[in-house]
């Protein structure tokens, strides 16, 4: 029998919209439909405002703002429905993520926040949402994130051989799947944040196409020294961070003197740091949990140039997609939320302590049902 859910998130990149619908009958779930809408100019410029300094961004706005998400990710979703054919009273659960426009694990007391109304969601599309799926972790002690390990675990551990599926967001995480069983994973730090955002300084296009610009420019060895001395970087896990931390005034606090006069090669050297970053948190697991291969999604997986680059840092561990392995890897988070959705749905705590140092397995989600009878999936 089908068992049908939406998951829908917006990533650190802050693009756009990523929606799936997925039939967990199967294994692995099959994607019916999958869909990426960008946000309208406005809600990203607002957006924008927000990554540049949060802190300082408006609470009315940012309630406007939350609502003006929650109808765009209902839009969303109602989108891959029609897409799919399918009616709402077919759908168990939407599973929304949102937008994290905030993440602070380690200030007291531990905050996050991820915008979208979930009740505009499940008011516009008539299907039970569930969504914050992060702050019970925060509340048992955790970091909240990332949550990226569960899925991975869930698809493409293997009992033949250590794996690490490293997603290529804005913030790289990886998730560690020894062969023998069991789980971890945590943020490495930047993938495409600091790429994309130099990149729009300088040109009108939202990001660096197959990492040309880049290619074009020679990474600066000293620079990428002291971007590389960054604590966090030291930080054993479990940690997260996000774009709060890498932020642009992050960057701006350190790009060298020559950087309007050398723009290229500071995006050569960005995507090199993006690089041995994540090498190094790859290369600094424990010797039983070092992998084989490694297996890449999010929207990084696209750039040649950074694959290549991390390919090379890693010392030529096997580097695969997860295409390879069936699985699209710009959904793979969408189809995430729509699988924690369904845990949630389902009565399962979800084993997060190994990954977020949590105290206890936790029931992440909350369900917001769209209307009298709907307070259950189905």
């Amino acid at each position: 029998m089908a068992e049908y859910y939406i998951g829908l998130i917006s990533g650190t990149s802050m693009d756009g919209i990523d929606a799936v619908l997925c039939d967990f009958s199967p294994h692995p779930p099959a994607i019916l439909a999958a869909r990426t809408l960008p946000f309208e100019p406005g809600q990203r410029a607002m957006l924008d405002r927000v990554r540049q300094d949060p802190d300082q961004f408006p609470a009315t706005e940012l309630a406007r703002l939350d609502a003006l998400l929650g109808d765009a990710f209902a839009a969303a979703a109602l989108a891959v429905l029609g897409e799919a054919g399918l009616e709402a009273t077919q759908i168990q659960a939407i599973g929304s993520h949102g937008q994290t426009v905030l993440h602070r694990p380690e200030a007291n007391p531990p905050h996050t926040l991820q915008i979208g109304d979930p009740h505009r969601i499940a008011a516009a599309t008539g299907i039970l949402t569930i969504a914050d799926f992060r702050r019970a972790d925060l509340a048992a002690g955790g970091q909240g994130a990332p949550l990226a390990p569960l899925i991975h675990q869930a698809l493409l551990s293997d009992p033949n051989e250590n794996r690490v599926v490293v997603n290529l967001g804005g913030i790289a995480n990886i998730s560690v799947l020894p062969a023998r069983g069991g789980l971890s994973g945590f943020d490495t730090g930047p993938a495409n944040c600091f790429l994309d955002l130099w990149y729009r300084r300088h040109h009108e296009d939202r990001f660096d196409r197959a990492g040309a610009w880049a290619a074009s420019g020679q990474a600066d060895p000293d620079w990428l020294g002291e971007l590389l001395a960054d604590p966090y970087f030291q930080l054993p896990p479990p940690k997260s961070t996000g774009i709060e931390y890498f932020s642009p005034a992050w960057l701006d606090r350190r790009l060298p003197d020559w950087a309007e006069q050398r723009p290229a090669d500071i995006q050569a050297s960005l995507l090199a740091f993006s690089a041995h970053s994540i090498a190094q948190a790859v290369q600094g697991l424990p010797a039983e949990d070092r992998p084989k291969r490694v297996i890449a999604c999010g929207g990084g997986a696209h750039n040649p140039l950074l694959l290549e680059r991390l390919g090379r840092a890693l010392g030529g561990l096997p580097l695969a997609s997860t295409a390879d392995f069936g699985l699209d890897p710009d959904y793979v988070e969408a189809l995430l939320f729509a699988w924690m959705a369904r845990e949630r749905l389902a009565g399962r705590a979800l084993p997060t302590p190994a990954i977020t140092g949590a105290a206890r397995a936790v029931m992440a989600g909350a369900i917001f049902a769209p209307g009298p009878g709907r307070i259950s999936g189905g």
